[in-house]
This record gives C-alpha cells, sequence and structure tokens, in this order.
C-alpha cells in the first residue's frame, strides 16, 4: 500500500505595509510554503477577516507600520491562547512616526499589540554586516546553526513580555535619524520565541527588503536595491524550520 496522504494544513499570510518590498517576501514565502502540497495559505494586507484563523494552523506576518485594530488583536490572543501559532517577520512590531523634525519616533501606542508580541521596535542603524549569536543551539529553529555575520537592517527593539531568545547580537553606537538615537551596548533579540497560553510565537527580526520603487512620497526611484538576509542560505534554512513547526499540531 502507498503512504498515507498527508492532511490538509490552512495557513493565513498577512504580508502589507510601508518602507519595504512587501513583493518579494510574499512571493518568496508563498513559494517556500508551496514546497508543502497539503498546505493551504490564504493572503491578506492587512489584519482583516481574523475568522479566517479558526480553521488555521498557523499565521505568518512581514509588515512595516501595520496594527491590527484593538478588537483584531483581541481576535489573535484568543486563537494563540487556544493554541495557534503565529511566525512574525521583521517589521511585524514596528509602529513609526514621522515628528516635525523629521525624525522617526516609535510611539508607545499598542501595548495590547507589543506585549503580545514580546517586543516593540524602536530604532535600527544604518544597514551593516553584523554577528548572529546562537544562544540556544538546541532548539528546534537552531539545531545545527553555527554563529553567522549577515548584512541586514539591525532592528533594536525594547523587550515587552518574557521571552526566550534563541539568537542575540549586541550594538552599541547611533540609529541615525531616530528619537532614540544613542544606544549604549545593548543585547538585541533576533529570534526569540514567546508563549501564549497553549499558542506561541516564534519571532525573526531578520529579513528587511527594499525596492526601487517602495517610498513613494519620499523618493520616486531609490537607487540601491536592499535585500539582505534574503541573500543568505542560513536565512532560508531559518524560515523552513519555521513553517515546519507551524505544521506541526501542538507545540
Amino acid at each position: 500500500m502507498g503512504a498515507q496522504p498527508a492532511t490538509r494544513i490552512d495557513a493565513h499570510f498577512i504580508a502589507a505595509g510601508k518602507y519595504h518590498d512587501i513583493d518579494y517576501p510574499r512571493l518568496e514565502i508563498l513559494k517556500l510554503l508551496a514546497e508543502h502540497p497539503h498546505i493551504r495559505t490564504t493572503v491578506a494586507a492587512d489584519y482583516s477577516g481574523l475568522e479566517r484563523l479558526d480553521q488555521c494552523r498557523f499565521l505568518i506576518t512581514y509588515t512595516c507600520d501595520l496594527m491590527p485594530t484593538r478588537e483584531q488583536a483581541q481576535q489573535l490572543k484568543a486563537w494563540l491562547e487556544k493554541g495557534g501559532k503565529w511566525m512574525a517577520l521583521h517589521g511585524t512590531n514596528s509602529i513609526l512616526v514621522f515628528t516635525a523634525e523629521g525624525l522617526v519616533d516609535a510611539p508607545d501606542e499598542r501595548p495590547d499589540v507589543m506585549e503580545m508580541l514580546g517586543t516593540q521596535f524602536v530604532a535600527h542603524p544604518p544597514i551593516d554586516k553584523f554577528p548572529v549569536e546562537v544562544v540556544n543551539k538546541d532548539h528546534e529553529l537552531t539545531r545545527g546553526i553555527e554563529d553567522f555575520e549577515v548584512v541586514d537592517e539591525l532592528y533594536l527593539s525594547k523587550t515587552t513580555a518574557p521571552i526566550e531568545t534563541l539568537m542575540q547580537t549586541t550594538f552599541e553606537g547611533e540609529a541615525t535619524g531616530f528619537t532614540h538615537s544613542t544606544w549604549e551596548k545593548t543585547t538585541v533579540p533576533i529570534v526569540y520565541t514567546r508563549d501564549i497560553g497553549r499558542g506561541r510565537i516564534v519571532y525573526n527580526a531578520l529579513g528587511h527588503c527594499r525596492g526601487h520603487y517602495d517610498l513613494p512620497g519620499m523618493a520616486d526611484f531609490y537607487p540601491h536595491k536592499e535585500m539582505c538576509a534574503w541573500n543568505y542560505d542560513v536565512y532560508y534554512d531559518l524560515l523552513r524550520r519555521t513553517i515546519a513547526w507551524g505544521m506541526r499540531d501542538g507545540e
């Protein structure tokens, strides 16, 4: 007899936001999901329609400066508490406001969302190379991955709730253009988990992506495409591992 066919798994993917090439990550992640023919994915451009999560084993978000409403945040939390899994990428934890001086502020406007995610974006230095240290080498998402270097946009964040850091880096210096610009030496989580009831969030802060046409109203043509972690096999390895984690029933 042949092998038993795999059971259908449903997923929901929200890809939207500002200042990034959302099309590229949307396509790349859908290609990774398509490596598993029994995953059926719906794609959205905001947090509406979260009733869909009732049929889904996991949620993926690649966003920047996009927040759920307070009611939608309650839906998300209730779904997580029942055992949902959320794969949150890059700017999911960001709120960005330009001040009168032209600086970027990260206001504390949505503590409900940031407490759920476990961190809130505060600032980032210019894109550059930085080391990533694997601090938990026994986790399924990190096992066998050695410390590595990556060129990316380093998201500096404040921790808002208990998290388990799997990968981290350190930063000291200037985050030019942000209201919180001067940073003494600090530890920065890169990949971490956060438990919510019977559910769990895996947050991966890597993965900045910007093309030529992603700053409307600021630059009609942005000259230097930024692919960052999308140029690295280790990033795709982490994405595949997180999808495999999301597919599995239970923790």
